[in-house]
């Protein structure tokens, strides 16, 4: 699925780049069908025009990473991914090889990681070049992500903080697998087929048949909402009910603060939307107003 850019006014163009961010790189003529069939998107049809988010799930379905991935050369992907999954991801991919002619390898040293806001509305995952530099549109409002080599200077455009980048992040509705949510989450639990990371027609590959049975059979009870709140979170922070102070709802996976107050994209309950209230670390913690998601959620069949 392509999600379409959010249509508001373009601002000026800022940058940050993210230094907690690496690059994998698939090498080799079997490069794409290897990725294909470890990775929740398709890769198979892949182009030069677009990227792919896709995310690398045990065999119970549960995301161990997300990433985007493009290609890079006829034979040549590179995987953009937090750096804090990079290693884990890379072994475990490695272990599925096999006979495949792909050779896998830890990128992160030849390339720098950008976050660009003020970017042209363009739909999410379309992909430019610029001579050894890709951007790709991600999902919310003028948000795009650069990948360059490593010794290219900083992209034009003022420098932002990684709070105004976390902030933008949850306001898209839009969070990564961190070392603290890994295994947390089945990708429907983040939306993450919504955003565009689940191909439930391509074949086989580990959590395949958890994922798509989570779609087809009407079981999801958890989705990505978000919250704003004058507390400070952290990802991997659990979230409490007003009415069941000693079981979680849900879980931070994504936020940023702004001007004094904090944007938290979280997994939740969805029973635990329908009334009561949802607090930070207990049933205490700071309290968490919903706010709209940026893009509609399909009624389950």
């Amino acid at each position: 699925m392509i999600i379409p850019a959010m249509s508001e006014p373009r601002q000026l163009r800022t940058q940050l780049r993210l230094g907690d961010w690496g690059v994998i790189r698939a090498q080799g003529a079997d490069a794409a069908s290897f990725l294909h069939g470890q990775l929740t998107q398709d890769f198979a049809l892949l182009d030069r025009e677009h990227a792919r988010l896709a995310g690398f799930c045990t065999a119970k379905g549960r995301l161990l990473a997300t990433m985007v991935g493009w290609k890079q050369g006829e034979d040549e992907i590179l995987l953009a991914l937090p750096a804090e999954t990079l290693a884990a991801t890379l072994k475990r991919l490695s272990m599925f090889v096999l006979r495949a002619k792909c050779k896998l390898s830890d990128a992160s040293a030849e390339f720098a990681v950008y976050g660009l806001l003020g970017e042209p509305a363009t739909d999410a995952w379309t992909l430019t070049r610029d001579g050894d530099a890709v951007q790709v549109a991600l999902p919310g409002a003028g948000r795009a992500l650069r990948v360059q080599p490593a010794d290219a200077p900083a992209p034009a455009g003022a420098a932002m903080s990684a709070d105004d980048w976390a902030f933008a992040e949850a306001q898209a509705g839009m969070a990564w697998v961190r070392g603290a949510t890994v295994e947390a989450f089945v990708p429907q639990m983040i939306n993450f087929e919504v955003l565009g990371g689940v191909n439930f027609k391509k074949g086989c590959y580990p959590g395949q048949e958890i994922v798509a049975r989570s779609q087809y059979r009407g079981t999801l009870k958890r989705r990505l909402q978000v919250f704003e709140t004058d507390g400070e979170a952290a990802i991997g922070q659990e979230i409490f009910h007003s009415a069941d102070p000693e079981q979680p709802a849900g879980i931070v996976a994504g936020c940023g603060r702004r001007d004094g107050r904090s944007l938290v994209a979280a997994e939740i309950k969805l029973a635990a939307l329908e009334g009561g209230s949802l607090h930070l670390g207990s049933a205490t913690g700071a309290a968490l107003q919903p706010r709209p998601l940026p893009y509609d959620i399909p009624p389950q069949e």
